[in-house]
């Protein structure tokens, strides 16, 4: 009886080590795990494929909206629009002009088909973000509507949707002012490629004193974007009603519309 006593005791001191060394390694597992970020490919029709690296640290907003986006098809058939020799190129416009975004019902099933913009992830926002603008970085675009008025800076800052650029050349000047949330880590050369395409002023503009060169006279074509975020759901972006410029230009001049 002795004997089966010690045994038992020693079967349950043993099972205690064990349970004791799973938890323990669960906890090591824990503390220790460092998530994949997720990796962009893009097909650029022409041209060839661009990978890029997200960073959910530093803007995880603009990466659950980008992921999503991009993962519903939204950026497959949209065009590179906008093309600055050293400094970026842009796309995501889904008409191609650069004028419209995305809606809600691009992110969901069930959204409405109404516009939305999400919060800039950057300092001049409150927002701790400490990635630098330097070539291969992947921003998010937004409206600028403090020209019109010095008091218009969160309107401007939080008009962000689906439109992003690529820096060619590293540009301090945009340091805390916008959201970067990636960077390029292959297909360096195709970015540079297309930098060096034949631009244009924009139509409706060639008469327009210091009118920006910059609109691709062959719009290069994003065939596909797909992100490999290695199982990790990162959600819907929170949406907020994006600023309506028209009416507030109406009321400045005390016009009902």
């Amino acid at each position: 009886m002795k004997n089966i006593g010690k045994i038992t005791w020693i079967i349950a001191l043993i099972a205690i080590i064990i349970l004791i060394g799973v938890l323990g390694f669960g906890y090591y597992k824990k503390i220790t795990f460092k998530a994949q970020n997720p990796i962009v490919t893009m097909e650029v029709e022409n041209f060839g494929t661009i990978k890029m690296e997200l960073y959910p640290d530093q803007a995880p907003e603009t990466v659950a909206n980008f992921v999503t986006l991009a993962n519903r098809g939204f950026y497959n058939g949209t065009a590179f629009h906008r093309v600055v020799k050293d400094f970026m190129i842009q796309t995501g416009s889904k008409n191609g002009d650069g004028t419209t975004g995305a809606q809600i019902s691009d992110l969901k099933d069930d959204g409405a088909n109404q516009d939305y913009t999400i919060k800039g992830e950057f300092l001049a926002n409150n927002v701790t973000n400490t990635i630098k603008f330097e070539e291969g970085i992947v921003a998010m675009a937004r409206a600028d509507y403090t020209q019109y008025s010095s008091s218009l800076k969160e309107e401007s800052y939080n008009s962000g949707c689906s439109q992003f650029f690529i820096m060619t050349k590293e540009n301090t000047n945009l340091n805390g002012y916008y959201t970067p949330f990636g960077k390029v880590i292959e297909g360096i050369d195709v970015v540079h490629k297309i930098e060096g395409i034949e631009v244009k002023v924009a139509e409706g503009q060639e008469q327009t004193e210091g009118a920006e060169v910059s609109t691709p006279v062959n719009p290069p074509k994003v065939t596909s974007i797909k992100v490999e975020t290695f199982g990790i759901d990162y959600g819907l972006p929170e949406t907020l009603t994006p600023f309506d410029y028209t009416s507030w230009m109406y009321k400045q001049y005390g016009i009902n519309q």
